[in-house]
């Protein structure tokens, strides 16, 4: 498993190119197999406490009943969280980092995660060759992703430069 911090600029102009690829010569039912398959194959020893880049990088999502719920469970006060730490968009209450994450890369809030971060990176979710922005974005950030890219470049025979 790569370790994020050694993705660079050059490996990240290759992922776009690897985007574009797909696009032309993926189909969408065989591309989703190969991604859900990598996800099971990578996820089964993968211990994301040693990492949580997402929950430092892209913070959590959670609309008001997933909010209400958390509260409830962990006796939070909704009103405090929704002035003093989340911002409102679009419907949705968002903090960067995650305001919920522990020191020690361990989650206060893993019994009632909210569905952002249950299905991040999304990988192993139908319709990829129509996110594969996102999934290159995500490449950034998620080790896990980076290399599901690596493998299917080897699969796809993508011809690097």
């Amino acid at each position: 498993m790569i370790e994020i911090k050694e993705i660079n600029g050059e490996t990240l102009d290759e992922n776009y190119r690897f985007r574009v690829f797909l696009k032309m010569h993926a189909d969408e039912k065989t591309l989703d197999r190969q991604f859900k398959q990598l996800h099971n194959k990578y996820f089964k020893d993968f211990d994301c406490t040693k990492c949580r880049n997402c929950c430092k990088v892209l913070g959590i999502s959670m609309n008001e009943d997933e909010l209400n719920t958390i509260c409830k469970q962990y006796h939070l006060d909704v009103h405090k969280l929704k002035n003093e730490v989340l911002n409102e968009k679009y419907g949705e209450y968002v903090a960067r980092p995650c305001p919920f994450l522990n020191k020690d890369n361990s989650c206060k809030i893993d019994e009632c995660l909210p569905k952002s971060c249950q299905d991040y990176p999304y990988t192993n979710k139908k319709e990829r060759l129509f996110s594969l922005l996102t999934i290159v974005n995500n490449s950034k950030i998620c080790p896990v992703v980076y290399n599901i890219l690596e493998d299917l470049k080897e699969v796809y025979n993508f011809r690097r430069r």
